[in-house]
């Protein structure tokens, strides 16, 4: 008889951890994974990595959750492989090969493709992808066989490296904008070089400011105490890095917490992250219009107190 499961006591906890998603898992196994070792209550991701990808996946926690959207815009970059000559039903190694063709590829012609896929493209979106139509992912309509028609999208490469591993394999390294499916790219790269290709791996080395070399694997998470995973979080206002930055007085964050617009000598700006002095803690996001501040998503103070809270438990620890 297996003996009963124990219930773990979730918490308030508030932030954003870099984790470095192990191949296998998809992104929403690997955050409930996260989220169980946290004991949070409340979590979400800024974006999937299919399961065959490994690499930067920000996790959001409490409040941190009401700000995941803006970092699906991020420009990303990844690292692939692709192997030249055969296709495949999916664009990576899971598939079927559905054709195969002699590959005759000189650096001369990687650097042609270098160049052609380098800068603004148009691809069309993959059927083995989560986009919905009509209500239903395009991956569930390509498990059943069916092929569905998908306007192309305008992406950005920003930068493209491409070189030769052996005869029948090349590495990709890719900064790109957002909406971007890099096995999609694998593909198309395949078909420009005369012989198709498949990734055959796939890690997502930064988004926006977030690099590899700050993330934690899921391993190395488990083998912390629970304030040394506290401490591996950065706060929310991570999130919110590039905005333009404007600081309230305690009266002035009161009603902005409120939902009250604040007047004051501000520029014109889209993105604003706001801060209070007493105390000093991250309130939320505006935009500044004709000098008048006005609110966007916003902490509540539960969960501000919560923060500091948190902070002080974090500082007061040996």
């Amino acid at each position: 008889m297996n003996a009963p499961r124990t219930r773990v006591q979730r918490r308030p906890v508030h932030g954003v951890l870099l984790l470095d998603k192990p191949l296998g898992l998809s992104s929403n196994q690997a955050l409930q994974k996260a989220k169980w070792l946290l004991r949070a209550e409340k979590a979400g991701h800024t974006g999937t990595l299919d399961p065959l990808a490994t690499g930067v996946l920000p996790l959001c926690f409490g409040a941190a959750t009401k700000f995941s959207q803006l970092h699906l815009d991020a420009d990303k970059t990844y690292a692939a492989t692709a192997r030249l000559g055969v296709k495949t039903a999916t664009g990576d190694a899971e598939g079927d090969v559905i054709a195969e063709r002699p590959v005759h590829v000189t650096p001369e012609d990687l650097a042609r493709v270098e160049a052609q896929f380098t800068g603004p493209i148009r691809q069309v979106p993959p059927m083995h992808s989560a986009l919905k139509k009509d209500g239903k992912a395009l991956y569930e309509y390509a498990r059943e066989g069916i092929e569905v028609e998908r306007a192309p999208r305008d992406v950005v490469i920003h930068k493209l490296e491409l070189a030769a591993i052996d005869d029948n394999t090349i590495r990709i390294l890719a900064a790109v904008s957002k909406g971007t499916y890099i096995r999609t790219l694998g593909e198309d790269i395949g078909e420009a070089l005369g012989c198709g290709a498949h990734l055959t791996s796939l890690r997502r080395t930064a988004t926006g400011g977030f690099v590899e070399a700050r993330c934690i694997t899921l391993e190395a998470l488990e083998a912390l105490d629970e304030e040394e995973r506290l401490a591996r979080l950065l706060p929310a206002e991570a999130l919110v890095d590039g905005h333009s930055r404007v600081t309230l007085g305690a009266e002035d964050s009161a009603r902005f917490l409120s939902g009250l617009r604040r007047r004051g000598s501000w520029a014109d700006a889209r993105e604003v992250a706001v801060f209070g002095t007493e105390p000093p803690a991250f309130l939320g996001t505006a935009h500044v219009t004709a000098g008048e501040l006005i609110p966007g998503r916003l902490l509540n103070p539960i969960e501000i107190q919560q923060i500091l809270l948190n902070a002080q438990q974090i500082e007061a620890t040996p």
